[in-house]
């Protein structure tokens, strides 16, 4: 099973080809991403109506470089699946009518994914991990503890009250003068500098639930900016190494605390998805999270913990081997959404029989 995966939710322009064999194991056949990175570094964020316009300028040139990395032609893929939402709504919808107008013309089934189920399934096409895992998923829009039970199935453990935490790494970064992506940066300058010299506030951390909340600290990171002003360069090494510290505990308690509320079936796995979980000091908590439970840690690697479109190639075949192939032209109805929770889904075909 052959699927041409399409992903525009946000600052990346993607396309790729990922096999699904009889055995349900996945090869990536190609994989290419576009970064909008150059055209949104002056506003020190994405700018939704820029990176609309960078998705319909580059996307069809994309698709070709993903077809012609797999060495196959339209014709000889089986499904065309694109990112329906949550998301930028304008590069959403270049996406989603962009694999429809493909499919259409080529004859094929369009799959309508949901980019969070794209993140949430990545661990199954790069490590093969046995349902049911318990996922993190971290990102710039996104801060969830999630069950992962099934193609489909989704149970939400645990939410943001407030900011995700890859935005907090953002507005630090910028509150900082660092660099865009402000995730990077901060990484970067936190391995540099003394991570107990500011006394930053771990929201919500030890209280019942699983829940997060990373708002209190990006203002305590601002008061305590201002309060060390004028910022010498071993201030910002320190506040960068001082807010991600913070964060990880954050991350790490909340992760631990769902691990024990889970009284059901035992998890196979921890699971962190998204832009965040590239961060290494985040790995290397969550890996000892993990080893106190028993359960492996399955990180994606750097390429597939960003958005990309080897995920919802994946989630759509994952989608399409539920049912049976027998799906006619998909979902070729499917209208784009800039908001779209998990737990909205159901499986595929005669799964949700």
């Amino acid at each position: 099973m052959k699927i041409l995966g399409l992903e525009t939710s946000c600052d990346e322009t993607a396309a790729a080809v990922v096999c699904r064999g009889d055995d349900g194991r996945a090869t990536i056949v190609s994989n290419v991403v576009l970064s909008q990175i150059a055209e949104h570094a002056a506003f020190g964020g994405v700018v939704p109506e820029i990176a609309a316009r960078a998705h319909v300028e580059a996307l069809d040139h994309v698709v070709a470089a993903a077809l012609d990395e797999a060495g196959i032609c339209l014709a000889e893929v089986d499904a065309i699946a694109a990112t329906a939402g949550p998301g930028l709504i304008g590069g959403v919808i270049v996406g989603l009518t962009s694999a429809k107008a493909l499919a259409w013309a080529a004859g094929k089934p369009v799959l309508a994914i949901n980019h969070l189920e794209g993140h949430a399934l990545t661990a199954r096409l790069t490590d093969a991990t046995a349902f049911p895992y318990l996922l993190l998923l971290v990102s710039g829009g996104h801060t969830q503890l999630v069950g992962v039970l099934g193609v489909g199935q989704y149970e939400r453990i645990g939410t943001t009250i407030d900011d995700a935490v890859g935005e907090a790494f953002d507005k630090t970064a910028k509150l900082l003068g660092l660099g865009y992506p402000g995730g990077p940066e901060v990484e970067r300058r936190a391995a540099k500098g003394n991570a107990g010299r500011f006394d930053l506030p771990r929201p919500l951390f030890g209280r019942a639930g699983a829940d997060f909340s990373f708002a209190g600290l990006k203002t305590a990171v601002r008061m305590a900016a201002q309060a060390a002003s004028p910022l010498v360069e071993s201030d910002v090494d320190d506040l960068a190494a001082s807010f991600q510290a913070a964060a990880v505990d954050c991350l790490a308690d909340r992760t631990r605390h769902a691990l024990e509320m889970n009284g059901g079936t035992p998890f196979t796995a921890l699971v962190a998805a998204g832009g965040v979980a590239a961060n290494r000091a985040v790995a290397v908590t969550l890996r000892a999270v993990a080893d106190d439970f028993g359960l492996p840690l399955v990180v994606p690697p750097l390429a597939l913990c960003g958005d990309n479109a080897a995920m919802i190639a994946w989630a759509g075949a994952e989608r399409l081997a539920m049912a049976d192939g027998d799906i006619g032209r998909g979902d070729m109805d499917a209208t784009a959404r800039a908001r779209w929770p998990l737990g909205e889904l159901e499986p595929p075909g005669r799964a949700a029989a």
